[in-house]
Formats: structure tokens, C-alpha cells, sequence
């Protein structure tokens, strides 16, 4: 067990969309016997401002996030994405004062899940179980801005019962990119598509990764692919899912069935 205040950063999409995402983290974590607090209070990173172009809108919501988790140990997020954000592209928002000083410490002690469990904690088996064949999708943040590679494998290898697909592993962009995906959505479903289908090979049940964003891109270019009784697509899912699940099912919490974590 790990004695310190470990607090839970659920970025807005998962909260959204996603929210099945946070409840699995914050069960894997619990499993561990992790204390996990979380502040309901918390919003945005600031990543689709900045990435938008608005820089002050962006910075006003790094000194919130930067307020809110400034005494914080540690946090955890399931998102190399948004853990990138905060990590790398505050620098460039000249916070100043107290909220550079803050960023500065919160940048040392701000972990995506995976990164966490393997890297700073020493875990790479977490009890889960899941009888199925899995790809997965390495992320361009967590991948190039974080590198994040190996952590996820480890911790997939040792999930009972699970067969990793190791014919899909190549890097590649799936095209979603945050606002480029809004700005060039044909662009955009052309590159998931061609992803999609490089990560057909090994005919995975689910392909999955640590990014919700790029792995709902994913799931509409399966979509948008096709599909028959002969030409069967994976389902995407979250790690965090893989991670929690104990059963022959992956990971659903009663507790989001209504969305959100509030």
C-alpha cells in the first residue's frame, strides 16, 4: 500500500463519455489499497482550448487545475493525453508567481494510470481477469510526450485468461487529435480508418489503450468499416476496464450508470 494522497483526475471527456473509465481506475486502485480521494470540483485541463488556439482560456483553466490539485501527493489519471497537457504544454502558458512554482511541483508528481501502477509503485499484476484476445493502440501523446510503451504490456500480460495480439502493434495515428478531428473530420475518419484496420490483424476481440479519446475515433472507424458475420470488428476499451475486470466480462459499474462522476 501506498501512504499518500493519491487524488483522481478525470478528464471531461471520460466524465462525459467515459465515465465507466474512472470508475475502473478508481477500483484498481482501491484493489491495491490505494486511497483515492476525488474533488468534484475539478474541470478541464485546458487541452481543447489550447490546442483551439485560445491561449488565455486555456491558462485560466491550468491555474484552476493547478489550484485544485496543488497539495495533492500524487495524481492519477486515465489519460496520457491530458496528463501530457498539463506535464508539458502549461509551459508555454506563462503562468506566473505561485502558479508556476505549483505547475513546476505538480508536474513531477502527475502520473497517467499505467505510468503509475508500473513505474511508480512497482505493479504490474493487479489481480484482473479477462478471457479474451487483445490489441492495442499506443496513443500519440502518451507514446511520444510521455513514453508510454511498455507499461500498458506489462500490466496486459499478466491479466489472467487474456491473449495479447501482438500482430498490431506498429504506431500509427489514428487521426483524432483533438480539434483536428473537428476542423478535418473526413481526414480525420480516413486516418482511424486506415488505423482500424492495421489493428484488425490478429482478429482481436478488443483493441485496447490509455486514451478514451483516440479509442472512441477507433470504435467509429470499426464502425464506418463494416461489418458481417464473416468480418467481425473489436470492440475498444479503455485498459482501466481490462485492469478492473475480475469476471469473464469486462469491467461495468453500477455506479455510472447515470454518466459522470459527480
Amino acid at each position: 500500500m501506498i501512504n499518500s494522497n493519491i487524488s483522481l483526475f478525470v478528464p471531461c471527456l471520460v466524465d462525459q463519455a467515459a465515465s465507466q473509465t474512472a470508475w475502473a481506475t478508481v477500483k484498481v486502485l482501491e484493489r491495491l489499497g490505494v486511497k483515492v480521494s476525488y474533488d468534484p470540483l475539478q474541470t478541464c485541463c485546458g487541452q481543447a482550448m489550447f490546442n483551439a488556439g485560445f491561449i488565455s482560456e486555456a491558462r485560466n483553466l491550468a491555474e484552476k487545475f493547478i489550484r485544485a490539485f496543488h497539495d495533492a501527493d500524487f495524481i492519477v489519471a486515465p489519460s496520457g493525453s491530458c496528463i501530457s497537457m498539463v506535464k508539458h504544454r502549461y509551459a508555454e502558458l506563462d503562468l506566473t508567481g505561485s502558479y508556476l512554482r505549483d505547475w513546476e511541483s505538480i508536474r513531477q508528481r502527475i502520473y497517467e494510470l499505467t505510468e503509475f501502477l508500473v513505474d511508480k509503485i512497482d505493479v504490474e499484476d493487479v489481480g484482473s481477469h479477462l478471457p479474451f484476445k487483445v490489441g492495442i493502440h499506443n496513443s500519440c501523446h502518451a507514446l511520444r510526450e510521455l513514453g508510454i510503451r511498455e507499461q500498458p504490456l506489462k500490466l496486459l500480460k499478466n491479466v489472467d485468461g487474456l491473449e495479447l495480439i501482438d500482430d498490431n502493434w506498429n504506431d500509427g495515428c489514428c487521426g483524432f487529435g483533438g480539434v483536428f478531428n473537428a476542423k478535418n473530420p473526413e481526414l480525420s475518419l480516413k486516418m482511424g480508418i486506415q488505423r482500424a484496420q492495421n489493428l484488425k490483424n490478429g482478429n482481436p476481440d478488443f483493441i485496447t489503450g490509455v486514451d478514451d479519446s483516440c479509442l472512441m475515433h477507433l470504435n467509429r472507424a470499426f464502425q464506418n468499416n463494416g461489418q458481417t458475420e464473416t468480418n467481425i470488428q473489436p470492440h475498444t476499451i479503455h485498459i482501466a476496464r481490462i485492469l478492473a475486470s475480475t469476471t469473464s466480462e469486462p469491467f461495468m459499474s453500477e455506479k455510472s450508470s447515470g454518466g459522470g462522476m459527480s
